[in-house]
């Protein structure tokens, strides 16, 4: 049983733990405008708002479970009534042709058009990144989200107590695994949600973490930035921009904003995928993992958690309570680059992360790290050692990107190839180089 606020009356369902809001909708509460495309949150056909006490946010409702609604409030494309301003401007704009995927992309102007949550300050272009349409060519939806601008609009009141009550605290997350190790926890659902929409797995007991607090802090110091693990990526964007601008650009490649709104750092870095964008980017900077199993904590390097394929060192019961990224020191030359065949929701072939500390001309430390290029995020110890302590010079440069070929032994697979990938990988170092002797034609050119 789960309880929820839609269009100001209380809903209670019947839902098992790995059921999706999109068949709750559709199937139970015949809401039938909320549409599955893709079963797996890349094209936004089923884009719905969830809200809470911090406000809305939109999300794809075809990867997220049913229990995640649990006490919070929803919106369906049914609840605008046909004639909010939003509707009304793809209608003289002629935004829609087949109409299949059209409440998906209403539903992520109308998330704008009030200042939900991944929207703020972000261009229509970038709000609708995680919506497709093979139709329209995108022009009058742009058009008509420029046109309905930003009212604003507060988040939910008077939301319904939970039916089923989650750990509230990461003490009692704790007690629960030490108690139930075997369970599967889900935290944003966007790679968990594949697993049963995809591969149809049963997952056995579920923990949801999402709404535990403690594990939701951002913390910024002089030294480091602390993210706790259920932090959501569009959460985490701001700081980790602050920290480093390539962060925030990359963060904002990671899925739509749908994904961003759900998707989680710990999450992403527990369940271990050799294509996670953020997993690189950290290594490279020197984050630390904090790891909780009952009372106890430990605290290891980020490069150490990822032992082999689907293999991360974490004990049944154990899990991911913090990551902690050192701020670059003065001179470090911090690169990240994603390399993929769509600039927008698209999945890396190659992720390269770069953080090259360069001191009176000397390389005196460099830690280079790539996702893609194996069967794990990982270091690149060849390449470094080829840097480290030589002048920052060409010669040095290519004596490092030709190591590259040496650390790592890529895959051919339907994103890239083998050859492509340690090309790429030797080419990127190459134009860091580059973008330094003649940054404006290099980088802008």
């Amino acid at each position: 049983m789960i309880r929820f606020l839609l269009d100001g009356e209380v809903i209670e369902a019947e839902a098992g733990a790995t059921d999706t809001v999109l068949d709750l909708l559709r199937y139970k509460l015949r809401r039938t405008g909320t549409k599955e495309g893709c079963a797996e949150g890349d094209c936004g056909a089923c884009t719905v708002l969830v809200g809470d006490g911090e406000g809305w946010r939109a999300v794809n409702a075809c990867i997220l479970f049913a229990p995640m609604i649990d006490g919070k409030a929803l919106k369906t494309v049914e609840s605008l009534g046909g004639d909010h301003p939003v509707q009304r401007e793809m209608v003289a704009r002629h935004g829609s042709q087949c109409g299949f995927c059209t409440p998906g992309f209403v539903m992520s102007l109308y998330a704008r058009s009030i200042g939900a949550a991944g929207t703020e300050g972000v261009p229509v272009g970038d709000v609708i990144a995680g919506n497709l349409c093979r139709c329209t060519g995108y022009g009058p939806i742009l058009d008509a989200g420029e046109a309905a601008g930003v009212q604003g609009e507060a988040g939910p009141q008077d939301l319904p107590p939970r039916a089923n009550p989650n750990p509230a605290t990461a003490d009692e997350l704790a007690d629960l695994l030490m108690a139930h190790p075997e369970t599967q926890i889900v935290a944003g659902a966007t790679d968990v949600g594949l697993w049963v929409t995809k591969q149809h797995r049963d997952l056995g007991p579920v923990v949801f973490i999402g709404d535990i607090a403690d594990l939701r802090g951002v913390e910024e110091s002089e030294e480091a930035l602390t993210l706790g693990a259920a932090v959501r990526y569009s959460e985490a964007r701001a700081a980790l921009a602050r920290l480093h601008p390539d962060l925030g650009e990359l963060v904002r490649r990671i899925g739509g904003v749908q994904v961003r709104n759900s998707g989680t750092i710990g999450g992403n870095i527990a369940n271990g995928s050799p294509i996670g964008d953020m997993p690189p980017a950290l290594i490279a900077l020197g984050a630390e993992l904090t790891l909780r199993h009952g009372p106890a904590r430990r605290t290891i390097a980020l490069q150490d958690f990822f032992l082999s394929y689907g293999k991360q060192d974490r004990a049944p019961g154990e899990f991911v309570e913090s990551i902690r990224v050192p701020r670059p020191e003065p001179g470090t030359l911090v690169r990240i680059v994603k390399l993929s065949k769509r600039f927008d929701s698209d999945i890396s072939g190659v992720c390269g992360a770069f953080a090259i500390h360069i001191a009176d001309g000397v390389v005196q430390q460099a830690r280079i790290a790539f996702g893609g290029m194996a069967g794990i995020p990982a270091r690149a110890p060849g390449a470094e050692a080829a840097l480290t302590g030589k002048p920052w010079s060409a010669e040095t440069v290519e004596a490092a990107a030709i190591a590259l070929a040496q650390d790592y032994t890529p895959l051919d697979d339907l994103r890239a190839s083998a050859d492509y990938r340690r090309t790429v990988a030797a080419n990127l170092l190459r134009r860091i180089w580059a973008e330094q002797q003649e940054p404006v034609s290099v980088r802008h050119g």
